[in-house]
């Protein structure tokens, strides 16, 4: 007889498996990790952890889209992890700054998803989500999950979420 994956075998026995939806600052996730350690985040390495504590039903990952090659290879590979990408365009200012903020995209997001799940995951460590985690965990009951490079996440962000992740170890592709 096959093993069955855990999840299908808390089906058989009865037990409602967790739904959990994931989102994943693109952006703050490349700088933090690119800062911290040199390398890259690992998005599969994500995507099977968050999967041992039930079934990912929504995932999204939020980026900017400057056009180039490389960057649409990578974003390519995050679909078929099953993130659906969602792309703002790449605004150059005319005094050299750069635009390309998702942060009221992700908050409408996850307000509009909470209710609809048992855990949101937050892969970012941006402090601004703080009050959202606060919320979605008073007004829907919702476990949130915060995944943050420790020293570069908000500690306000730690604190909202109901369990914090330190992206370390195997959530990083080491070159």
């Amino acid at each position: 007889m096959l093993a069955q994956p855990a999840s299908l075998l808390a089906v058989n026995r009865g037990a409602p498996v967790k739904k959990i939806a994931v989102f994943a600052d693109v952006q703050n996730l490349y700088y933090t990790v690119r800062q911290a350690y040199g390398c890259h985040f690992d998005y599969a390495a994500l995507w099977a952890d968050i999967s041992q504590h039930g079934q990912i039903v929504e995932a999204y990952a939020y980026a900017i889209d400057r056009g180039d090659a490389k960057q649409q290879q990578f974003q390519q590979i995050l679909r078929n992890l099953g993130f659906t990408v969602k792309l703002k365009p790449y605004i150059q200012r005319s005094d050299g700054s750069a635009k390309g903020d998702w942060d009221v995209g992700i908050t409408i997001d996850i307000m509009d998803t909470a209710p609809r799940v048992d855990e949101v995951v937050l892969a970012s460590g941006d402090g601004d989500f703080d009050l959202l985690l606060e919320k979605i965990r008073s007004s829907y009951g919702v476990e949130a999950v915060a995944y943050g490079v420790p020293g570069l996440t908000a500690q306000s962000l730690v604190r909202a979420a109901s369990r914090y992740v330190p992206i370390e170890g195997a959530l990083l592709l080491r070159n």
